[in-house]
C-alpha cells in the first residue's frame, strides 16, 4: 500500500530535519497565537459591560505613546525572526554541504510537460515517473543524489517523505539528496505550476532492499522481450510515429522526446499516475490520451479496434 505523503512521516534525513524546523516554527507561531489570543479574550471578558450611563458621549483618556511598548513589539518580533533566520539557515547548509561519497547513486531527472524522464548515468538506464533507490543503512548511509533539469517550463521536484521541494528550472541544473531508510513506495508531485495536467505529474519513489534493487538494475539492463505471438503488435508499432517519440531497446525505435517504453509494464501507473498501468487503462491511452490526460502531446493515431488489441498486446509484452 502507497503511503499518504506527510511532512510529519519522514523517512529520509533531509526529511527529518524538515520536521524538526517545522515542529520549532509552529512553536514559537503557537506561542505567539496563545499570547495574542489570549489577550484579546482577556480585554473582551475582563472589560465587557463597563460602560455606564452616558459614557457614550464622553470620550475616553488617549494615551499618546508609550517607549516601553513601542520597544517590546519591535524588539520581540525582530528577534524571532533572526531566531527563525539563523535555524533555518543552519538546517539549510547542512543539508546543502553533503559531499558526495565515493560509490553514490547518482539520478538525473528531467522534468517534462507532464512526466518524469529518469536516468542512471552510471548504470546505463532511463526509464520514467517511477525512482528506484537502494534503502539506505542509518549506521552506513547510501544517499541518492539527484540532479534535476527542465527541458520546458519550471516544475518542482517534492517528494514530502524524503525531502524537501526543489526547483527544476530550464537551462539550470539544481541538486539535491535523499537516504530513505525504510523500504517502501513513497509518492512524489511536482509543486510548481506547470500548466494544464500540473495535478497529474505525479511521481513514485521505490525504495528496495540492496538485493532486491541490484535485482531491478539487471532486470533494466535486459532488451526488450520478443514475443512471435505479438508480432502483429510490434510490426504495427514500428509502422507508426511512436518510434518517433519513444525507445524500445533492440528495437529500431529510438525517439528521446517521450519516455522509454521497453520496460514499460514493469510500471505502477502510465501517464506520471494519470492511470495505473492494466490493459483496460493502457488501450484507452494508446487510443485517445487527451481522454485521459488532455493536453498531453502524445496524439491519438486513429487506430481501428482489431490495431488498437495488436498494440496494446505488444506493449503487454515490454516488461
Amino acid at each position: 500500500m502507497t503511503p499518504t505523503p506527510s511532512i510529519f512521516d519522514p523517512v529520509s534525513t533531509p526529511a527529518f530535519a524538515i520536521r524538526e524546523l517545522s515542529f520549532l516554527v509552529f512553536g514559537i507561531t503557537g506561542v505567539i497565537f496563545v499570547v495574542v489570543a489570549g489577550l484579546a479574550v482577556y480585554t473582551l471578558v475582563r472589560f465587557r459591560g463597563r460602560r455606564r450611563a452616558g459614557d457614550e458621549r464622553r470620550e475616553p483618556p488617549q494615551i499618546y505613546g508609550s517607549t516601553q511598548i513601542e520597544i517590546a513589539w519591535t524588539v520581540v518580533p525582530l528577534l524571532v525572526v533572526v531566531v527563525l533566520f539563523l535555524v533555518t539557515a543552519r538546517y539549510i547548509y547542512g543539508l546543502e554541504r553533503r559531499e558526495v561519497p565515493a560509490g553514490a547513486l547518482e539520478v538525473t531527472i528531467v522534468g517534462n510537460q507532464w512526466w518524469w524522464e529518469i536516468r542512471y548515468p552510471g548504470l546505463g538506464i532511463v526509464t520514467a515517473n517511477e525512482l528506484h533507490v537502494p534503502v539506505s543503512d542509518p549506521s552506513r548511509p547510501t544517499p541518492t543524489f539527484l540532479t534535476l533539469q527542465s527541458t520546458d517550463v519550471v516544475h518542482s521536484f517534492w517528494v514530502p517523505q524524503l525531502a524537501g521541494k526543489m526547483d527544476v528550472i530550464p537551462n539550470k541544473t539544481n541538486r539535491m539528496w535523499i537516504d530513505p531508510q525504510t523500504p517502501g513506495v513513497y509518492v512524489g508531485q511536482c509543486a510548481e505550476y506547470c500548466g494544464t495536467q500540473h495535478a497529474w505529474m505525479l511521481l513514485l519513489v521505490v525504495v528496495h532492499p540492496r538485493d532486491e534493487f541490484d535485482r531491478w538494475v539487471a532486470a533494466q539492463h535486459a532488451p526488450a522481450r520478443e514475443d512471435p505471438a505479438v508480432r502483429a503488435g510490434y510490426q504495427l508499432f514500428l509502422s507508426l510515429a511512436c518510434i518517433n517519440c519513444h525507445t524500445v531497446r533492440g528495437t529500431p525505435a529510438n525517439g528521446v522526446f517521450g519516455p522509454d517504453l521497453t520496460h514499460l509494464m514493469s510500471r505502477r501507473t502510465i501517464a506520471a499516475g494519470a492511470a495505473s498501468n492494466t490493459r483496460e487503462a493502457l488501450r484507452a491511452w494508446v487510443d485517445d490520451p487527451a481522454s485521459i490526460k488532455p493536453g498531453a502531446l502524445m496524439p491519438a493515431m486513429k487506430l481501428s479496434s482489431d490495431e488498437l488489441n495488436w498494440l496494446t498486446a505488444y506493449l503487454l509484452t515490454l516488461r
